[in-house]
């Protein structure tokens, strides 16, 4: 680690930042410091509301809507950031320190091509002609693993999955290779195999151009790859600090421990019902295209009452779209759609009100799944209205008994807007949306991995309960085999648009597996700050840039 003081890059001292509630302002971040030298790279961890991406976001000097910088020293290169012009600092921001987000879908423009926003920045800085930037644009892409990076960044963000956009735009930051970057949870969305390919890519990033970066996480396992120093956060306050093997190996905090301790939920495996039983959905031989490319390949399974299938596999392997099938909004080409002993019609427009009431979705970004501007009892109330023909009073209680279910008290709650909540009551919220069409099947999309470790244990409590009280069957799509251990009953396994595996859950964990069921239980990272370069000299990936194909 550098120490000198030509390597120092950023230092941060007693920092106070405030938000505004209530009508008055309060200090949500207490005296924090930070010292952070060129080519090091800081984990920020803690759990919902600890103050990690406040904090990201304060060392570019910036707050936030309803937050201000209160108090403190932010010295990056020698610039105090705190009393330096707003113009000054937003030179800074793009150009020598980097923001990349949590949520990809919510960062890029949707009406403008990947490509365009990518060289933005160089050529507004004059570090880059267009031309130069495009190639650079392209060499980034391939860097980063994404697929035909000749032409991908020509496409617009929708035609992009979502792990491919989240590699797009760490790609973008990079663009003007920084000193700083803030990575927020950049690999949130990504599945384990190309959360492999992305975490080699940036560190080999950070040790090529000697970057440094602040990478904010609730995935421990992930920090203890990236870091060569953790900072353990808990409202506002440093809990600990240590270089990482330290921090792993001996926590002095009861708090980091519990941190550390394995995720505890897991409940019994249940075992398909006899005599004949229906399926709530059976997905029969279903082929599907966009526009002419075939994407979904002759898939098959049964989810019943009561029980949970997960449906796992790597970006772009047709979890998604299996699901877009399933409620309508893809017409299989091929196959067909059975609820409840019923043939489905292929598309959504041709399904009765009656039909689509029975399959609802609970989405992966809260923040991108609710309408900021709209009250979280008109949210919950629309589906009440709109499926139930509930009005006035009758509207109102079943709104109330719908937090109840959630664990939200309605008169904390009924009336405020989804920016006024935590990223798990916002989950909680869409369970609830999810819930107040009455469904007896639920496709549940990632629903716990933008979510830190405590309160993801938190929802897939509260997912057990209601599907033992309401008799629910899910759909889980996720790329999260700790909650597939955790909550699913059977697993479906696809790969590039077919099922490879399937099977009930104990014995799609026991050995032997399926060769691509075993790349992915050996992408998931442990907490062991050697396992990503062990994995990666395993696989013949001594440099992310000239990596065999995982």
């Amino acid at each position: 680690m550098a120490d000198t003081k030509k390597d120092l890059l950023l230092k941060i001292r007693d920092l106070r930042i405030e938000g505004y509630s209530d009508e008055k302002w309060l200090e949500i971040v207490h005296g924090i410091d930070l010292t952070l030298h060129k080519g090091e790279v800081m984990g920020l961890i803690g759990e919902s509301g600890a103050g990690k991406s406040t904090i990201g976001l304060a060392a570019m000097g910036f707050a936030r809507d309803g937050c201000r910088i209160s108090g403190g020293s932010i010295e990056f290169d020698g610039m105090e950031l705190t009393t330096t012009s707003e113009s000054d600092r937003r030179a800074l921001r793009g150009s020598r320190i980097a923001y990349v987000a949590q949520s990809a879908a919510a960062s890029f423009n949707p009406a403008h091509k990947i490509i365009d926003q990518h060289t933005e920045a160089p050529i507004h800085y004059r570090i880059r002609k267009r031309l130069e930037a495009q190639e650079d644009a392209m060499e980034l892409y391939e860097r980063l693993r994404l697929p035909n990076p000749q032409e991908i960044g020509f496409r617009y963000p929708h035609q992009v999955s979502g792990g491919q956009l989240q590699r797009a735009m760490t790609a973008m930051a990079m663009a003007c290779r920084p000193d700083l970057i803030i990575f927020d949870e950049p690999t949130t969305a990504l599945d384990v195999t190309t959360q492999i390919e992305v975490l080699a890519a940036i560190r080999d990033i950070v040790e090529q151009f000697n970057t440094a970066a602040i990478y904010i996480t609730h995935d421990l396992a992930v920090v203890a790859q990236m870091a060569d120093t953790i900072k353990v956060l808990l409202k506002g306050n440093e809990v600990e600090e240590a270089d990482t093997e330290t921090m792993l190996s001996n926590p002095k905090e009861d708090y980091t421990k519990s941190l550390w301790a394995v995720r505890s939920f897991k409940r019994e495996q249940k075992e398909r019902p006899g005599g004949g039983a229906v399926p709530v959905v059976s997905v029969q031989n279903v082929d599907a295209s966009y526009g002419d490319t075939p994407v979904l390949h002759d898939v098959s399974f049964d989810i019943y009452a009561g029980m949970t299938v997960a449906v796992v596999g790597e970006s772009g392997s047709g979890k998604s779209t299996t699901a877009r099938c399933i409620t309508g909004l893809l017409p299989p080409s091929s196959g067909k759609i059975v609820m409840n002993g019923v043939e489905m019609p292929p598309g959504y427009k041709q399904r009765s009100k009656e039909q689509l009431r029975q399959a609802q979705m609970i989405y992966q970004m809260a923040d991108t799944a609710l309408n900021p501007k709209v009250r979280i009892c008109d949210i919950i109330g629309r589906p009440a209205q709109f499926y139930m023909g509930l009005k006035g009073g009758a509207l109102k209680s079943r709104v109330d008994e719908l937090l109840d279910l959630i664990e939200l008290e309605p008169s904390k709650y009924y009336s405020r807007y989804p920016t006024e909540l935590s990223g798990g009551q916002k989950q909680r919220i869409g369970i609830a949306r999810a819930l107040a069409a009455e469904p007896n099947f639920i496709i549940c999309d990632e629903v716990t991995s933008a979510l830190d470790q405590l309160v993801a244990e938190g929802i897939l409590k509260l997912l057990d309960r209601l599907q033992k009280e309401l008799n629910l069957a899910y759909m889980f799509i996720t790329h999260d085999l700790a909650t597939v251990r955790s909550i699913a009953d059977e697993v479906v396994v696809m790969k590039q648009g077919e099922v490879v595996d399937s099977g009930p859950k104990n014995e799609m964990f026991t050995p032997p597996h399926h060769p691509y069921t075993d790349l992915l239980l050996s992408s998931v990272p442990e907490m062991d700050p050697n396992w990503l370069t062990t994995v990666l000299e395993e696989r013949g990936v001594d440099n992310i840039g000239e990596a065999a194909t995982v």
